[in-house]
């Protein structure tokens, strides 16, 4: 089974001109991309064929001789529905253009709604990891700061608030903690 340089080199560069233009936002360019990748896939097809044979038709040819008709019905398949894909991307683009002068594919309202939420999801996220790495960090103190002869104090809350917290009592059933009936 031997392939042709130039179709495996054609075949990629017709399937990464497809994906290129297939990310674009403007319906002419996806239109071109999937022209261009289709026709790359067929080509692929055509490699995946091996060299060609006698027709497949009975009688005419051994087995052996013959070339593979499941390639050639894949193929013939994937014409048509690219042509009928390509048929429903040109009205398309053709009646967006109609309407809005121009087929720029906008991002709709639920687009821009999952955008908005999941950056608000990502700074709620950022928040979070920095209030933990900052709980991280008070947790642990440099001894240099203390100086090098002083040894390091114990952390005491109540001293780095500046005030202390009262005590709380919990009352139950009318009765504060400790009490009994």
């Amino acid at each position: 089974m031997s392939s042709s340089l130039a179709l495996i080199i054609l075949c990629g560069v017709l399937v990464g001109v497809g994906v290129y233009l297939m990310l674009e936002r403007t319906l002419t360019r996806v239109i071109l991309g999937m022209a261009a990748l289709s026709n790359g896939i067929n080509i692929l097809f055509l490699i995946a064929a091996g060299p060609s044979g006698k027709p497949a038709f009975f009688g005419l040819a051994e087995s052996e001789e013959m070339s593979d008709p499941l390639i050639q019905a894949m193929m013939l398949t994937a014409i048509v529905i690219t042509l009928a894909l390509t048929g429903f991307l040109l009205a398309m683009a053709y009646r967006t253009w109609q309407l809005r002068d121009h087929d720029e594919v906008r991002d709709d309202r639920e687009d821009r709604q999952i955008a908005r939420r999941q950056a608000a999801l990502d700074r709620l996220e950022a928040e979070a990891v920095g209030d933990i790495l900052t709980e991280a960090a008070a947790e642990f103190h440099d001894d240099v700061d203390h100086g090098e002869n002083t040894p390091a104090r114990p952390r005491d809350p109540k001293a780095q608030t500046g005030t202390e917290r009262p005590e709380r009592t919990h009352v139950h059933r009318g009765r504060k903690d400790g009490e009994s009936a």
